[in-house]
């Protein structure tokens, strides 16, 4: 079962929405409109947003866009009487990983509901490794539950040291994985932006969670 967040400006369609994924098990947040969205996505744990494109005071597919840049990164099913094969391939290329046309069958709802939550769980489950969260929906890491305060860049270093406890990454290897294998990348590139990612997360030296291993490269343990 999961929690999610649905925003549909209808009432009476809203109300269908939360009585039929209540009953089976889900946990419901309802708005008629994006006002407190972004609240309820700080304040909760949200598993999925279910989002109408068409609302009183934005774009449903906008509102997401612009929440994705701010790092916001919920599944999100659209449900829209904008049912054209245009508007359909829109939405999916404006963040939604599902897409439901108006009117629909309220048991198709909750099946496609079902179906992004079972695809989304694995990428969405908190991870932790010693004193570290790491939360996939917020891209954010946390160390006794104060949020890092990384660039894009420290944070997807730090992922992959994350998902690599206790192995060995070489800078070839940190090269292939964080910058794509930019050929145009130096290895003092990469020892300069691990050297900064050390001294954010463990500005005294007393935790050594990245631990360099003379002449081979990095490991985080």
């Amino acid at each position: 079962m999961g929690t999610i967040l649905v925003v549909e400006d209808e009432q009476d369609l809203l109300e269908l929405i939360e009585f039929s994924l209540i009953g089976d098990g889900h946990k419901v947040y309802g708005f008629e409109n994006t006002n407190g969205v972004k609240n309820c996505l700080d304040e909760k744990e949200i598993d999925l947003i279910i989002m109408d494109r068409i609302l009183p005071n934005v774009e449903g597919s906008d509102f997401i866009q612009k929440i994705r840049q701010q790092r916001y990164n919920h599944p999100v099913i659209y449900v829209s009487g904008k049912n054209s094969t245009d508007d359909i391939i829109d939405g999916f290329n404006k963040g939604g990983d599902d897409y439901i046309s108006k009117p629909f069958e309220i048991d198709i709802l909750k099946a496609r509901v079902n179906a992004v939550l079972k695809r989304t769980k694995q990428e969405t489950e908190v991870t932790h490794q010693r004193d570290i969260t790491y939360m996939p929906l917020k891209k954010r890491f946390y160390i006794e539950d104060k949020e890092m305060d990384l660039t894009v860049l420290e944070r997807n270093l730090m992922l992959e040291f994350f998902k690599n406890r206790n192995v060995l990454l070489t800078r070839d290897m940190i090269i292939d994985a964080v910058w794509k294998g930019d050929k145009d990348i130096k290895k003092k590139t990469v020892n300069v932006a691990i050297k900064r990612l050390k001294e954010k997360i463990d500005p005294k030296g007393e935790k050594e969670y990245i631990q360099t291993v003379r002449g081979e490269g990095y490991m985080f343990s």
